[in-house]
């Protein structure tokens, strides 16, 4: 840790209030919505952030990491805050916790969608997993923003974020959304569908483009399937009835990918 690090604030006490609001954090997987801010840990997603310049609002240390060399994070925050040790490790829900982790405050939405930026829509994706793993894929495969509609994941749960693994500090992210919110996206919409519509790997695919994933059970909803302009399925030659959704979807955008690398 280099000595012109912003001093800390030591906290010991499990009664303190800044702590009661990690923990909350730690294990309620909405509880950001409430605090305006949400909680990343360990070296990866603490790096990712600073990577793409999203600077966290307080960084905090437990007492062993903070005095440790392996710290390069001591000047990532205006704001240090220094816990006991066995205590920081007592919030996390984690079987092996990080020794630190940043406070973010939660993106501003007030810009609401992006109209002509290609995007992914969940439609009610309950997963955690699912939702971290399809942004994940929107990342990788140039999609800029995705749109969770009412009754998806919270997208900032401590869940989605491990899942993810950073996308989430590389796209626009907007939550509750409805489907007047898609429509005004002005682009050909794509529903992935298991009976009908064009086999992928046949299908000319537009770009920009929305695609929307459905439910792990009941698909994309009827109104969606509706105004969809192209519905796609993908080839299973092995015979299973369905795919993930998070499979489904990383198929789908790196078909969207390789087609505008044409």
């Amino acid at each position: 840790m280099s000595p012109a690090a912003h001093p800390p604030v030591f906290i010991q006490s499990r009664d303190n209030a800044l702590v009661k609001d990690l923990r909350r954090l730690m294990e309620e997987g909405a509880a950001y919505r409430k605090q305006g801010r949400y909680w990343i840990e360990g070296d990866h997603l603490c790096r990712a952030a600073l990577t793409r310049g999203v600077k966290p609002a307080v960084a905090v240390f437990s007492e062993k990491f903070w005095q440790s060399p392996e710290n390069v994070y001591a000047h990532a925050a205006a704001r240090n805050i220094v816990i006991d040790t066995a205590l920081l490790a007592s919030l996390s829900p984690l079987p092996s916790p990080a020794p630190f982790g940043f406070l973010m405050d939660l993106p501003l939405q007030q810009a609401g969608i992006q109209p002509g930026v290609a995007a992914v829509v969940l439609d009610r994706v309950q997963d955690a997993g699912n939702v971290g793993s399809i942004l994940r894929s929107a990342s990788a495969f140039g999609f800029g923003q995705v749109i969770a509609l009412k009754g998806s994941a919270a997208l900032w749960s401590g869940k989605v974020l491990r899942a993810g693994m950073g996308a989430h500090f590389a796209l626009h992210l907007v939550e509750n959304a409805s489907q007047d919110d898609v429509l005004a996206l002005q682009q050909p919409m794509l529903v992935t569908s298991s009976h009908q519509g064009d086999w992928l790997h046949r299908a000319a695919l537009p770009w920009p483009c929305t695609w929307v994933m459905g439910h792990e059970g009941q698909g994309v909803s009827e109104p969606l399937q509706a105004v969809a302009q192209q519905h796609i399925r993908i080839t299973q030659p092995g015979g299973e009835e369905s795919l993930n959704v998070g499979a489904a979807a990383a198929i789908c955008l790196h078909a969207s990918a390789a087609a505008r690398a044409d």
